[in-house]
């Protein structure tokens, strides 16, 4: 293909990938909006409605200002003044990150990735640049450098990863420079340097990856457990086909954010539902909480083996530890090299479940519902502590297992020689 078909294409791409994140919140909304109001109000509401739904899925702060009328109504207190929005619906954020990764693969396997990785993601920014302006509005005003921003970086991240993943020659002459320099650079260093930074990141990850898998299927467990509470709460609201079906597809941009407040149970600190409350595996401390269906997997605190999750990344790290030592070459390594791997895979573990706690929380609400989600420092000092102690005797246990198949060969050495 020329260049123009390229351009062309990765431009659709980047339009599809707009139209299909910001079409999950408007057409449930338009359909509401045509059906319940027969057409009779303004379109736009709905359009910068399912704009600062779409803005807030990736991180964009709103400033909300509710009519006086509106808080007469709602008796939610701290609501008459105008109060932040930042929890991020991370469904939208996924998406997009999965929709990218996949224009970067497709760009690298066209005859100019380069370009085709440039126009994707500049038509994307400027698309999400036009949402960001639009969205504006005096009841809802989203943070405007965030807004014009975040869509545009996790996009355009996305489509690097994408790129990188192909392992396909798509840098130019430049880029090949850097990453010759960079590689350089790298040899320069002590090899054990390099060696314990690699395997750090690739055990910290794998536990991460185990913590959150559990807290995917806690969570699972707990919807199945809790089914009846969920179909009472979406009845107790009375919303109707059309507003159950916005409601769900606002539970679903949710999820990723209850699976890692999950994953933070299983960690240890757990999460808040509101000031003053907490949600862990020790207790449970809660007031009035939204009443929305998915708060209806949150633990009652009842159960006295909930201190057993902490196993998760107990378990996760040793197992971690005792890779890690597998990898490594036969001969004994110093116990340097066995702390600086297993500090590593704790750092690293820390460090990514403290950045998806971090992603994950935010204000959902006026008053106590400023604070939703686990705090951040908690789940990484917590995480890392207990992968990176777990890797340590991982470690140290697989390297006193490798010593007995030598000193076995060894002996039978000796008795052969004499």
């Amino acid at each position: 293909m020329n260049r123009i078909t390229i351009a062309l294409l990765a431009a659709l791409e980047a339009v599809i990938a707009v139209a299909i994140g910001l079409g999950i919140a408007l057409v449930p909304l338009t359909i509401l909006w045509a059906t319940q109001n027969g057409l009779s109000t303004d379109w736009t509401v709905f359009w910068r409605a399912a704009s600062d739904v779409w803005l807030l899925g990736h991180g964009v702060d709103l400033t909300i200002t509710l009519p006086t009328a509106f808080v007469a109504s709602l008796a939610l207190p701290g609501a008459d003044a105008a109060f932040t929005l930042s929890i991020a619906l991370l469904g939208f954020s996924v998406l997009t990150i999965v929709l990218g990764i996949g224009a970067g693969r497709r760009a690298a396997h066209s005859a100019h990735p380069m370009q085709a990785a440039v126009i994707v993601v500049a038509v994307f920014w400027l698309l999400a640049a036009l949402i960001a302006v639009s969205a504006g509005h005096p009841l809802a005003v989203p943070a405007p450098t965030q807004a014009l921003m975040l869509p545009g970086l996790i996009y355009a991240a996305s489509v690097v990863i994408g790129l990188a993943s192909s392992r396909r020659p798509v840098l130019g002459a430049f880029g090949q420079t850097v990453s010759r320099g960079v590689l350089e650079w790298v040899r320069q260093l002590p090899p054990l340097v390099p060696q314990t930074i690699a395997a750090g990141l690739r055990g910290g990850t794998i536990a991460a990856a185990v913590v959150v898998a559990a807290g995917g299927l806690l969570l699972t467990f707990s919807l199945l457990t809790s089914y009846a509470t969920v179909i009472g709460l979406y009845e107790s609201l009375q919303a109707g086909a059309l507003g159950g079906i916005v409601l769900t597809v606002m539970q679903l941009a949710l999820l990723p954010n209850a699976v890692i407040w999950a994953a933070s149970w299983v960690v240890g600190p757990g999460f808040a539902v509101g000031i003053g409350t907490s949600v862990s595996p020790g207790a449970t401390v809660l007031g009035p909480v939204p009443g929305l269906p998915l708060l209806a997997a949150l633990p009652d605190g009842q159960a006295s083996f909930g201190f057993l999750v902490l196993l998760v990344p107990i378990l996760a790290g040793f197992a971690v530890g005792v890779l890690l030592r597998q990898r490594m070459p036969q001969q004994q390594p110093g116990w340097k090299i066995l702390l600086a791997h297993g500090l590593a895979a704790g750092l690293s573990a820390g460090v990514i479940l403290g950045l998806l706690a971090w992603f994950s929380a935010g204000a959902g609400g006026p008053g106590r519902l400023q604070e939703l989600g686990p705090n951040p420092l908690l789940v990484a000092v917590f995480a890392a502590l207990e992968v990176g102690a777990a890797a340590l005797l991982g470690l140290f246990t697989g390297s006193v297992v490798a010593k007995r198949p030598a000193r076995v060969a060894q002996v039978a050495a000796d008795s052969l020689n004499e």
